[in-house]
This record gives structure tokens, C-alpha cells and sequence, in this order.
């Protein structure tokens, strides 16, 4: 019926790979269209939007094949490091429409990534929530920056499939997260949520750790703060000489006479200068400062 039509309507995204061109996308097509002719559907394709991703090959890079004996079982690789790294490595392989050979090896490092995400939220040895999180202690200004950054990145990466490069951001803030004293909660429970998609198994155990009664999917997605992008420091480099002696964060909007004089203190650049007539001062604020002495 008509109604049935509306409500069902097409899929709105198909994900296939060229190998199914024949075997079904053509056939699909062909019907839909035959069907549309005769005005029994209302809509001329089958389906909104098309993406063809690309094979996953043997390690030899070759198609993987019995006759050629470069099958992985994923069986076994679930069995050795669980459904969700498979999962997540299959997508940090490179970009979806590329064929990408598998490596055995490769998988080892998503499975230290989430073995490290586990270990920031939950103590290994009790079960419950990390000390650290939501404990004393703020949390540093490149956390809250990378957070927000992941949240806009790997948000925007799902929705144009670049999910190798969703990973990455990821990476990137976990780095962060670790070195941090304190965790905010919602810090935490936010990078549990980016996770998700990418490993939802642990992320649910995670999520119920974290005292939730509900599932992860139903938490919605993060929002992120713009405003939070905007870095306040920025690291410059002290020269003498043109050789670079030491670098500093500072201030963004430090004046050029204070940049100068926290280079002139800086006890590295003292050792190439105590002593010596300065020729030339050079500053660049937000980059450089560079000391020219004789001799």
C-alpha cells in the first residue's frame, strides 16, 4: 500500500563493495527502476546514497583466497583479542574505500588502546572506578582542549566514514587523558561515548561501571564547546645564533619585551650568551626569539 511505501521507503544509505555491483546493486536497481516504470514505487532509485568500500587483502596483499592460503579466520582473532579490537582495527586499516592488506601485528596496538581506555576508567585490581576519576585536582587546559577537539573530529569523521583518522583523534586524547592527575567524570563518560561506536562491548561494560543503569546508546552524543578550541598558550623556541637552545610555552599574547626577557633568563640560552656583546635581538612573537652574539 501507500502507506506501507511511505513508512518503509528506500534505505537511505547503501555500503557494498565493487564485487556486489553485479551480484546485487544491478539486479536491485534493475527492479526498483522496472518497478517505478510501471508505477507501482514512487521513487526512480533504489537507494539515497551509494559507498563502495574497499577489500580487506591477505598479508601478501593479495585478494584473500583458500587457494592462495592468506585467510584470517576472524574467529581466531576474536578469540585472541576480542570482538571489539577486530572491529575497531578493521577500521584504523586505512580509509574505507581503499583495499588494505592485513597485518597480524597491526592489531596489537588497537588492543593496548583499549586495554588503556579500560584502565582509565576502572581499577584492575577492585573493578570500580578509577581513583582518579573525579578526584581532587583540576584538569589541565590541553585535556579540556583535546576532548573538545576529539568530539568535533571523530564526530565528523563518522558521518564522512573517515574512520581511520576518528581513531587517531582518539589516540590523541587518550595520550592526554593519561598523563593527567585528576579526570573529571565527564570527561571520562565523553570518551566513553566517542568510543562507542568503534568498541561498543567494552564501552557498555565501561558505561555500567560508571553507575549507568541505561545503555550507552542511549546517552546521546557530546557536544563539544568552540569556544574550547582556542588554545591560550603556544610553544616558542630560544635561539642563539640561529641554533635553537630551548623552547618555552607561553602565553599567547605575551608582549615582545617579556618574551625577550624569559629568553634572557632562560639558563640554557645564558650559557651561549653570559659574557658576550649582543649584536642582535630578534622577536617573533608566538615563535621566536633569537640572540646574535660575537665571538
Amino acid at each position: 500500500s501507500d502507506l506501507d511505501l511511505e513508512y518503509w521507503g528506500c534505505p537511505d544509505f547503501y555500503i557494498g563493495g565493487a564485487e556486489h555491483a553485479v551480484l546485487h546493486l544491478l539486479y536491485a536497481r534493475f527492479w526498483h527502476r522496472f518497478l517505478h516504470e510501471i508505477g507501482v514505487l514512487p521513487t526512480a532509485e533504489p537507494f539515497k546514497k551509494l559507498f563502495h568500500q574497499g577489500l580487506i587483502l591477505g598479508e601478501d596483499g593479495e585478494k584473500m583466497s583458500k587457494s592462495r592460503g592468506n585467510v584470517v579466520n576472524p574467529d581466531a582473532i576474536v578469540k585472541d583479542h576480542g570482538a571489539d579490537a577486530l572491529r575497531m582495527y578493521l577500521m584504523f586499516l586505512g580509509p574505507l574505500e581503499a583495499s588494505k592488506p592485513w597485518n597480524s601485528d597491526g592489531i596489537i596496538g588497537i588492543t593496548r588502546f583499549l586495554k588503556r581506555l579500560w584502565r582509565l576508567a576502572v581499577d584492575e585490581n577492585t573493578g570500580a572506578v578509577a581513583a582518579k576519576v573525579g578526584g581532587e585536582g583540576a584538569e589541565s587546559e590541553e585535556l579540556v582542549r583535546e576532548l573538545h577537539r576529539a568530539i568535533q573530529k571523530v564526530g565528523k569523521d563518522i558521518e564522512t566514514l573517515q574512520f581511520n583518522t576518528a581513531i587517531s583523534q582518539m589516540m590523541i586524547l587518550m595520550n592526554v587523558a593519561e598523563k593527567s592527575p585528576a579526570l573529571r567524570r565527564a570527561t571520562v563518560e565523553d570518551f566513553v561515548r566517542l568510543a562507542a561506536p568503534f568498541a561498543p562491548h567494552l564501552c557498555e561494560e565501561i558505561w555500567a561501571r560508571l553507575g549507568h543503569r541505561e545503555s550507552v546508546t542511549a546517552a546521546g552524543w557530546p557536544k563539544f564547546d568552540a569556544a574550547k578550541l582556542v588554545e591560550t598558550t603556544v610553544e616558542v623556541v630560544f635561539q642563539v645564533n640561529g641554533k635553537v637552545r630551548a623552547t618555552a610555552k607561553v602565553a599567547k599574547d605575551i608582549s615582545k619585551d617579556a618574551l625577550l626577557a624569559l629568553a634572557k633568563a632562560n639558563a640554557d640560552v645564558a650559557k651561549f650568551t653570559d659574557g658576550k656583546p649582543v649584536v642582535k635581538e630578534i622577536v617573533v612573537p608566538g615563535k621566536l626569539v633569537n640572540i646574535v652574539v660575537a665571538g
